[in-house]
């Protein structure tokens, strides 16, 4: 028989100073979850972060030391980079980092073989290339005479998959996120929407190349659904690409962007940002095989963006004031 979320009593998530963990954590408080054990390599930062969104103790938050000490019916692993530049910055420690932690939850599962085991892979991991979208057919491509940088993350994520499709006894389900945004998001990344929010929040001219590409980005709570359509469904071993209703493409984003926010921009030939894993034209999926466990996302990607750019962008306008008002009476 499924189990709902709210009937796996003990969820460990390794990573949770990171993004997208800390926006999964808020939904599954907000839904009444009692019972997740937080790790990090920072603790202290997960305290802190629960006192500031109003969580105070109520999760317990420890090193990685301690994550063998616990019984757990699923962990959710987030460890790993969480932007371009983070990604640029680990370099080749990407393979390393990514392996220790998948090895240490893999080790857990051989004592464990009932739990449940979502790890947070890429779309990278099909290759950089993407001049279409994925879809079920799709193979990984790895340039394995000529292996660049760019491609390191993408292959690390490759060879966790490969690791645990080796695994079929273990229910182990690969998420590979192509893009997420929430209202979270760190404006000072270095992607596509930062930069965009970055010139509306300042006022500035938005300097841009003219190419042609599709993103598909993920709202916080159709990724929250698909969490817990993972974990409801029977046990399986298997991997999901993860969607909106329907991605966005860059002119059709800018326009929009430029209608609700008053965006100002201009193209240029000068790549602009921290390209560290590959152009991607067409970086989503089709592979639509999330369904068969009852996903259905709710948001497409402009809906998601806009939703969450407008609560962003009210929070920055109003610590801007604050921060003016501040300086103001320093003076």
């Amino acid at each position: 028989m499924a189990m709902s979320v709210t009937q796996y009593k003990r969820i460990a998530i390794l990573g949770a100073t990171s993004q997208i963990a800390r926006d999964l954590i808020a939904s599954l408080a907000g839904a009444g979850e009692r019972h997740l054990h937080l790790f990090a390599r920072r603790p202290d930062d997960v305290k802190k972060w629960l006192n500031v969104v109003g969580l105070p103790g109520r999760y317990p938050a420890d090193d990685f030391s301690l994550f063998g000490e616990h019984e757990f019916d699923a962990i959710i692993n987030f460890v790993g980079a969480g932007n371009p530049a983070q990604v640029k910055a680990m370099g080749n420690s990407i393979f390393d980092i990514t392996l220790r932690f998948d090895e240490m939850v893999l080790d857990y599962l051989r004592t464990h073989p009932a739990c449940r085991y979502l790890f947070l892979s890429s779309g990278a991991a099909y290759g950089s290339k993407f001049n279409e979208p994925a879809t079920r057919d799709t193979p990984a491509i790895v340039a394995i005479n000529d292996l660049s940088p760019r491609e390191w993350y993408g292959v690390a994520k490759l060879h966790a998959e490969c690791r645990h499709r080796s695994h079929p006894e273990f229910a182990i389900i690969d998420m590979r996120v192509f893009n997420y945004f929430s209202r979270t998001q760190d404006i000072s990344a270095s992607f596509l929407i930062t930069d965009i929010l970055r010139a509306i929040r300042d006022k500035a001219v938005l300097k841009t190349t003219p190419d042609y590409i599709v993103r598909d980005f993920l709202h916080p709570s159709d990724f929250y659904q698909l969490v817990r359509a993972l974990l409801s469904a029977p046990a399986t071993n298997a991997a999901v690409d993860c969607y909106s209703r329907a991605p966005i493409d860059k002119p059709n984003l800018l326009k929009a962007m430029q209608e609700k926010f008053g965006l100002r921009y201009e193209f240029t030939e000068a790549q602009a940002g921290v390209n560290a894993t590959g152009g991607k034209p067409h970086y989503y999926s089709l592979n639509t095989r999330a369904a068969d466990f009852g996903y259905q996302p709710v948001f497409t990607a402009l809906d998601g963006v806009l939703q969450e750019a407008t609560v962003m962008l009210s929070a920055s306008r109003k610590t801007h004031i604050s921060e003016a008002a501040k300086n103001y009476h320093d003076i």
